[in-house]
This record gives structure tokens, sequence and C-alpha cells, in this order.
């Protein structure tokens, strides 16, 4: 079964573009992959082109070989970054083509369901108001009112890192940023209540004692805190490990992970309590399965990143339903109308939960035209400044 054409598409995304790969074969079947990443979409968009380019001829069957050959053979582009999310496309639409091959859903050629149900967090669910206590407080109603008992949003997401009157040197927040996220956190937590838990992101945007300083003083509130996410950059195990330490709440890293060689030392360095690595970057479903096998070495769950596409959301739930250290999901509540247009079937949510379908590979296709009606922004004037 030899690959005859890999195609590209760059689509508007709510957050940023998906970056989806379509691979097809002489056997008259294809699949779909994902490569979402930020910023620098256009990057990987051409990695995709590349990594396609250099499969043809190949064998869709050979799964672990191609993806060892061409990281091996482009590792001097790096360990991480556009070549991994092509990596990625490639790998998640290999195992599509593999299980429509063999009438079988992914799931089932990873070894069998320890679920079939995979509970999600909602990200993404705070879009439609301002930056205000009240505006959270509304929006997780209406989300945990739709099943969802795990929230994540970033309280010092209206903060400007890297210029402005109020800017300190190195990362830090003046008294007034701090005081608002204080009170962004008080307002949900009163608003879904105890039973409810809560993930504080924080994109690695605070220096060292800012960030345990806000940690103790978020723990004040008395919320059940799912994990204090990404205290620290990657490049900082030791650091991440020493907040670790000095912190009330359970630590999360991983979606800057780029491969099961780079979690290592966050696991060696005992520095998470759960890691969330993201099948986009990762290297698809191959690598995030050898993530979550290496993170049960430690006994540490593992809970996807995915602020991704449809197909990034469908090839995680598969993954997770086939390792048994999986603890939740994340899924981007609020996103464009047109992504359960682009699909064959809508995605499965229900009460909380993507209920995974028994249909051969992914279970889903693609409609391409609604992605080409739909092209992706090259530049967005505001992904300039910083991240939110």
């Amino acid at each position: 079964m030899k690959i005859t054409a890999c195609k590209t598409y760059l689509v508007e995304g709510i957050k940023y573009n998906w970056t989806l790969l379509k691979v097809e074969t002489d056997a008259g079947i294809h699949g779909w992959g994902e490569a979402t990443n930020w910023p620098g979409s256009p990057l990987v968009e051409a990695a995709c082109k590349h990594v396609g380019d250099f499969v043809l001829g190949h064998d869709a069957r050979n799964i672990d070989f191609l993806w060892t050959k061409v990281y091996r053979d482009m590792n001097w582009l790096g360990q991480a970054g556009p070549l991994l999310s092509a990596i990625s496309a490639l790998d998640i639409a290999l195992w599509d083509i593999k299980g429509k091959s063999a009438g079988m859903p992914v799931y089932q050629l990873l070894g069998g369901a320890y679920r079939k149900k995979i509970q999600l967090y909602a990200n993404y669910w705070f879009i439609d108001g301002g930056h205000e206590g009240k505006d959270y407080a509304r929006q997780a109603k209406e989300t945990v009112a739709q099943g969802f008992t795990a929230l994540k949003f970033d309280p010092f997401a209206h903060v400007n890192y890297w210029y402005g009157e109020d800017l300190l040197d190195n990362n830090g927040l003046t008294e007034r940023q701090k005081q608002r996220a204080v009170d962004v956190v008080a307002a949900v937590a009163e608003a879904v209540g105890p039973e409810v838990s809560i993930a504080i992101e924080t994109h690695a945007f605070l220096n060292g004692p800012t960030a345990v300083e806000m940690a103790h003083r978020l723990a004040k509130l008395n919320f059940h805190c799912m994990w204090y996410e990404e205290p620290a950059l990657p490049e900082f195990p030791d650091a991440i490990a020493d907040i670790r330490q000095r912190i009330p709440f359970p630590v999360c890293v991983g979606e800057r992970l780029h491969s099961r060689f780079m979690l290592r030392g966050i696991l060696e360095k005992r520095a998470a309590d759960v890691v969330m690595p993201d099948i986009t970057r990762c290297g698809g479903i191959s690598e995030m399965r050898k993530m979550a096998n290496l993170a049960e070495t430690w006994n540490v769950p593992i809970a996807p990143h995915n602020p991704n596409g449809p197909i990034s959301t469908i090839a995680s739930a598969h993954t997770m339903a086939t390792v048994p250290n999986f603890f939740r999901q994340e899924f981007m509540l609020k996103d464009v109308p047109w992504r359960d247009g682009c699909l064959s079937h809508p995605l499965p949510i229900e009460n909380g939960y993507f209920v995974l379908p028994d249909r051969p590979g992914l279970g889903f296709d693609i409609d391409e035209s609604v992605l080409l009606a739909h092209p992706g922004l090259r530049v967005r004037p505001e992904n300039r400044a910083f991240y939110i």
C-alpha cells in the first residue's frame, strides 16, 4: 500500500490555524492527520508538505519505520517544532489508513480500549465576555451545565507580558494585576462550587517567585485545583521541580515536550504530577502512547493538551482509550461554527465525555470543500504582541 499523495490544508480555527494533512494511497484508502501548532503555522504547513514529499512511494503500513526514518533523517532540524508537528500529522494519518484497511477502529489496533468514554475538561469556555470575574462566572456556570466537571483558564491572560505601563522586569506582575487574577479565580470558584475542578494556566509567563507567590495566594480561595500549569518553561526541569515542592497545587507540564526524549528529564526530576503532551506536536499517536507508557513507569497520569482542530481531538481520544494512566483530555468548548460541518459525523461529545465510535480508522472523514472555504490567516497582528 504505497503513499501516492499528501495534501495540506491551513484552516482558520477559533484560536489559531488548524494544519491538516490528507495522505492518499494506491489502494484507494486515505487518512487524515493534524499538525496544528502556534505560532508560525505557515512553517508547520511547509514542514508537512516537505515530509509528505519525503515519504511518497513508501508503504503506508510501516508506521513506526516511517516515524523513525523521518525523525532521524531530519534530526538536524531539531528535536521539536515544525518537524515534530509534521511527523505527528503523518503518523495520525497512517494510523487512520491502517484502521480503515483492517476494518477496525484505531484504538483496537493499539491493543483495545480500557474505556470507551474519554472524560474531557473544558478550555475556551470563557471567550464570550471580557476579562472580568462576572464574565467568567456566567460562562463557567453555562459550561458546568453541559456536563463538564473541570475547567481550565489563564487568570493572567489580560496581562501584556512584553510591553506596557504596568510591565515589571523579568515577567513579574504588579499588585493590581495579581489581585485581578485572584478576583477572577474567586468568581469562577464561587460560581461552580467545590465539586468542579479548576486548572490554572500560566503559559510559563511568570517568573519563579511570582509563580510561587500566586499559587499560595490562589490557594487561600479553597477551590479544588486540578493543577497549576507550566510554572516554568520545560528547559528548566530543576526549576519546575523546585516550584512543585514549594506550592500547594499539583503541577502539570508537557505541551512543549515534543517527544519521549524531552519528557524523560521532567520525569527523572519528579517535576510533574500530571503530564500533558499534545498529539499534534509530540509525534502523533505512536509517540503519545510511548510518552504515556513512560509516564506510567513513574506513576504519573497523562492528560492530553488539545487546543487544536477536530482530528487532534479524535486521535487523542483513540490513544487515551488504550492507556491505563489516562486522566482527562482537553477540549475546545467554543470553536468555529464549521467544526462539525467539515466532519462526516459531528464530534460525539456527551455530558463532558468524548464517546468513541466503532467505525474503522479514526471514524471520521473530512469535507475538503469546507476546509477550502475557510483558509487560515498567515499572520494575525495581535499574535505579534503576546500570548492570550
